[in-house]
């Protein structure tokens, strides 16, 4: 039998629209990183989505709208520093942390940004 997939196990997409929206209100008021998120919110909120329900095993939604991700390649444009990404982790961490979830859980979900966190950074 196929083990199900984080993105099933979190509660699928409607954790993950909780989970963008609560990072994404951290985010846009963070003082260091709110300058790499200017363009349109909803936007940028829904191609997180996107993303994340393809890279937490969900449907490859992002990949069908926007073709393959190329994270690195689309964060090129962005001086992205340690501290950003670091900055980011803990946005990530704190808006995880309020998900009606088990703590098991939440600890999985987090261990699988901080090294695609990292590798954005390029300056």
């Amino acid at each position: 039998m196929e083990s199900a997939s984080l993105y099933d196990r979190i509660g699928g997409e409607e954790t993950l629209r909780i989970l963008t929206d609560r990072f994404y209100d951290q985010v846009f008021e963070h003082e260091l990183i709110a300058r790499l998120f200017k363009s349109d919110k909803d936007e940028i909120k829904e191609k997180q989505r996107l993303f994340l329900t393809q890279f937490l095993g969900g449907p490859a939604l992002y990949s069908e709208v926007h073709g393959h991700p190329r994270l690195r390649a689309r964060h090129l444009p962005h001086a992205i520093g340690e501290e950003d990404a670091i900055a980011w982790l803990t946005c990530m961490d704190r808006a995880i942390s309020t998900l009606d979830i088990a703590d098991d859980l939440k600890k999985e979900l987090f261990a699988r940004f901080p090294q695609s966190a990292m590798f954005m950074v390029n300056s």
